[in-house]
């Protein structure tokens, strides 16, 4: 039978999810705490002479600051952001160009700026990624291990959840990556040094750090330090070295060997390498200050920090103005300086404007976390905290999940009863028999206060502490007590028999 070569054409339709510059731009602002987003701002100032700070209100981010400059001051400004623009426009080109070998020589009077810039100041975020570049790894690997890498907080610790990191792989960058592809990647980020960076806890940051050692010198006291830190890491937490020393067997010599070796263990392995190498100075900066009154009233502002008032520069749409108006005739020089000013011009204004969405957002979600978590904020009690989870948020804002999981990551809370980490205040629920929905970090704080006040001779089994757990009115299952009990690094009974 003869074959026949058949044609078919078939439509296909197929949706594409993908972000604008600006969306991007506004999804990179909101994710950076505030010291980050000073940085960026510093940064994007140098860098477009169509920005600068101040302005008359127009284009503006920080409308707090008062504008004292005299009509002559502003005229002497505009004449020098002109005299700036023409030079650059006359220089057009011959950015890429190296510097000539004379004027890369530095004068007596550079001394203090080359002091300033020497040394290594490569970014902790650039040292992974050059350690990245040294795997052998796919376009996608990469692509999952530099978000991994993104997504670190300032100890070098990953506070989100590997299904969130794999959400926001797929809505951000059109990456379908399953949560084994990108624990698998995590796994290889955590093979980096320092050790223990891209942990999810304290507990495994510092498994991290013994296994490496073990690596090298399988030791006694090595071993030793794992089990304490693996089995017991509530009472190492606690400080309870007598329950340790009496469920191990331990001598005294040994338990100081033991806390000798831990003390050289980095809780913080991403702060210890601090913004840039050889700057290991860090400090929590809050993004937002919360007031709570005597009356219970509780308000709050955004921190501003160093962030100054931004605005489009006046010369530039000036010059716009101008060339825009003169475009019979414009020759090649000309529509380039247009271009050019173009350019700039709507780079600071999309710049400002992602900066504002950027406070818009970050104020509207912090708003509704205290409308939710308000008892807490009034008295402090971390049992009043009630179930709150990223959904909920998103629905009273009106927001996407994945911008309030943004929102609440690496961003701080200033508060009368301490300063907490966002993601302190959400939580998943547990509903009892009557409807009554509780916040699953209230069973646990209610459940540690139970296991403080056992009988260390004779501690509760997960059997006796669901018992104790249901005579508080908290009808929870005994799996549901593992769990938890688990969850907060709590051994089992025969485990915590002094």
């Amino acid at each position: 039978m003869a074959q026949r070569l058949i044609q078919e054409q078939i439509q296909k339709q197929q949706q594409v999810q993908r972000l604008t510059a600006q969306q991007m731009l506004q999804v990179r602002l909101l994710e950076m705490p505030l010291t980050e987003l000073e940085g960026k701002i510093n940064a994007e100032l140098d860098d477009n002479p169509a920005l600068e700070t101040g302005g008359d209100g127009t284009d503006n981010v920080n409308d707090n600051v008062n504008d004292n400059v005299s009509d002559s001051g502003n005229d002497d400004v505009d004449v020098e952001r002109r005299d700036e623009l023409e030079a650059v426009l006359e220089n057009m080109g011959s950015d890429d160009l190296m510097p000539d070998a004379n004027t890369m020589h530095l004068s007596a009077d550079t001394a203090d700026y080359e002091e300033m810039v020497y040394g290594n100041t490569v970014s902790f975020y650039d040292l992974l990624k050059e350690q990245a570049g040294e795997q052998d790894l796919t376009e996608r690997e990469r692509d999952v291990l530099e978000y991994l890498i993104g997504s670190l907080d300032d100890d070098g610790l990953l506070r989100k959840d590997l299904d969130t990191i794999s959400d926001e792989l797929a809505i951000y960058h059109n990456i379908d990556a399953t949560e084994d592809e990108v624990g698998r990647m995590l796994a290889t980020l955590q093979e980096f040094d320092p050790a223990g960076i891209g942990a999810r806890s304290l507990q495994e940051c510092l498994l991290i750090q013994i296994d490496r050692k073990l690596q090298q010198d399988e030791s006694e006291v090595l071993l030793l330090v794992r089990k304490v830190i693996k089995h017991y890491f509530a009472e190492f937490t606690y400080n309870h070295w007598n329950k340790i020393k009496s469920a191990l067997r331990l001598s005294d010599a040994l338990v100081e060997r033991i806390q000798g070796e831990i003390r050289r263990l980095n809780p913080k392995p991403g702060a210890s390498l601090g913004e840039t190498q050889g700057r290991s100075t860090q400090q929590i900066t809050p993004d937002f200050i919360v007031e709570t009154l005597d009356n219970g009233q509780v308000t709050f502002y955004l921190n501003d920090g160093d962030i100054p008032m931004l605005s489009v520069s006046p010369s530039f749409v000036d010059m716009l103005e101008a060339y825009k108006d003169n475009k019979v005739g414009m020759n090649r020089q000309s529509k380039e300086a247009l271009l050019y000013a173009k350019d700039k011009v709507e780079r600071a204004q999309n710049f400002i404007n992602a900066v504002k969405q950027r406070q818009h957002t970050l104020t509207v979600t912090m708003k509704a976390i205290i409308d939710w978590q308000k008892a807490f904020f009034q008295d402090g009690d971390e049992g009043d905290l009630r179930p709150m989870r990223l959904k909920d948020i998103a629905a009273k804002t009106g927001l996407d999940i994945s911008t309030v999981s943004r929102v609440s990551n690496i961003k701080y809370v200033q508060t009368k009863w301490g300063t907490f980490p966002l993601r302190f205040f959400f939580s998943d629920g547990y509903t009892k028999d009557d409807g009554e929905e509780l916040s699953t970090r209230k069973l646990k704080v209610v459940l540690k206060e139970i296991i403080g006040g056992e009988d260390p001779h004779h501690p509760l089994s997960d059997e006796a502490l669901m018992a104790a757990m249901r005579e508080r009115g908290l009808p929870i299952a005994r799996r549901t007590v593992a769990k938890y009990r688990e969850q907060m690094g709590i051994p089992v009974a025969r485990m915590r028999r002094v």
